[in-house]
């Protein structure tokens, strides 16, 4: 790869970097949280930022991702409505501000927070409060009131440091933004947000996708990083869909299409956002370069 290239890259992510940091710094105040029932002892918050996962157990309550910082006190009371427990851990799915913006005031009310190693060295690079006290390589459990949970690192998508967690006793997953639900009129709808400055990876996402669904975890429910509850059969869905966008990004890229038209073929296509200042528009030239490889 040529020198010019590099930099160019590097003032891409950079910029993407500076993009994603404004909008989880954005000072609006949050709109209402929604607190929905997956099981008896999960539960899902949705809007504002990163869904957020409540596990409940008899000794204490498992958190996946705490939202903007904004959000935290209506986490708080959400979490509050369904049990008298405190928040004992905290799982990062990735380093995200919309996903790790409560991080501080979890440490601060005694929960510790736990992070794959990539996440966490993000953070502390990107100087973000809250950094994880706890991080793993490739897998750990937490065990908490005679319940499991795990978090797992099957590759590079997303971030560099994107961790799926498991709840087995409730048949479901947290997939952080490997895997998020938008709506576009385009046939299929896969418009990811490949952070790269993050050290994220299109060219490799289907191979994490993959390593998820031939875990041999027995889950039907899926929590998206962003969107509606899902299931199973979805995230299959989304992994062919996938599939499809890197051979058609793949075959433009090799037949000299320029990124402007690359891009025309996104966004009617897979549904990306036609804004060229979009967190997943920003993406698109390192996502060419990384197919060039």
């Amino acid at each position: 790869m040529s020198k010019t290239l590099l930099v160019r890259l590097a003032a891409i992510s950079i910029a993407s970097l500076g993009a994603w940091v404004a909008y989880t710094q954005n000072p609006q105040a949050p709109p209402q949280l929604k607190l929905n029932k997956i099981a008896d002892d999960l539960y899902e918050i949705e809007g504002d930022g990163g869904n957020v996962a409540v596990y409940l157990t008899n000794e204490g309550t498992i958190v996946i991702d705490d939202k903007f910082e904004r959000d935290y006190a209506d986490i708080m009371a959400k979490v509050k409505s369904i049990t008298d427990k405190p928040v004992k851990y905290v799982l990062n799915t990735h380093q995200h501000g919309d996903h790790t913006g409560g991080n501080a005031k979890m440490l601060d009310a005694s929960a510790e927070i736990i992070a794959h190693k990539n996440a966490r060295a993000n953070m502390v690079e990107g100087k973000m409060p809250g950094v994880p006290r706890i991080s793993f390589n490739d897998e750990t459990e937490v065990f908490l009131g005679g319940k499991e949970v795990r978090a797992h690192h099957f590759g590079r998508g997303h971030t560099n440091g994107d961790a799926v967690i498991y709840f087995p006793g409730a048949r479901a997953i947290h997939t952080g933004d490997l895997y998020t639900v938008g709506q576009s009129s385009a046939p299929v709808t896969v418009a990811p947000f490949i952070d790269y400055s993050a050290n994220g990876s299109a060219v490799e996402w289907t191979k994490t996708l993959d390593g998820i669904l031939n875990s041999g975890w027995d889950f039907d429910t899926v929590i998206p990083g962003h969107g509606p509850i899902m299931h199973k059969a979805d995230l299959v869905k989304y992994r062919a869909d996938f599939a499809k966008m890197q051979t058609r990004v793949r075959g433009l890229v090799r037949g000299g299409q320029s990124k402007e038209e690359i891009t025309k073929v996104l966004v009617a296509e897979f549904g990306w956002s036609p804004n060229p200042q979009a967190l997943g528009s920003r993406a698109i030239e390192p996502m060419i370069a990384e197919f060039k490889k």
